[in-house]
């Protein structure tokens, strides 16, 4: 005669724990790939925010750059540093060019690298090293950007024939509107 003890002949207890056991460890692997997986995707839609970022906050600062120098009293000047864009200092009343000063987005610090000539800003890149998503189907002001190797390459400079957004009218710039 048999004996079984609580439960089906045949079938131990240490076997059936093994099955449990390896049943958790995959599902712990699948859950983990799973994971990854987003993980990936999500850091990947980060990058593209801060690009989007990078690419409208240099754009203001090139049209604001044009915006100084269309406007400068006498010959045209470029600004000598970032705040200048905030409240030109060439003017007795409050004249703006740029709303606020924007964070450089890829880096940690914030900080643009400002490229000058004789001195003064005449436009601002990334100093990031990191390659790219985005290579391609930038607008006509952009397309300099096609197939650059870093961010550092997107170089928002202030040419001479990109024209501001606006002409400020001096004797208006101290009214509100």
């Amino acid at each position: 005669m048999v004996a079984i003890r609580g439960g089906q002949p045949g079938i131990s207890g240490k076997h059936q724990k093994g099955i449990t056991f390896l049943a958790v460890l995959f599902t712990i692997a699948i859950s983990g790939i799973a994971l990854a997986g987003t993980g990936a995707l999500w850091q990947m839609e980060t990058r593209r925010e801060k690009e989007k970022e990078l690419l409208f906050a240099g754009e203001e600062y090139r049209q604001a750059i044009a915006s100084y120098v269309d406007n400068s009293p006498g010959d045209p000047q470029y600004p000598v540093k970032l705040a200048d864009l905030l409240q030109d200092p060439r003017f007795p009343m409050p004249v703006r060019h740029l709303r606020r000063l924007y964070p450089e987005p890829m880096s940690l610090d914030g900080q643009w690298q400002l490229i000058r000539r004789q001195g003064r800003i005449v436009g601002v890149a990334s100093p990031s090293s990191a390659p790219p998503i985005k290579v391609a189907g930038f607008p006509p002001e952009q397309a300099e950007f096609e197939n650059a190797v870093r961010y550092a390459d997107w170089q928002f400079i202030h040419s001479g024939n990109t024209p501001s957004r606006r002409r400020i009218n001096i004797h208006d710039a101290g009214e509100s509107r």
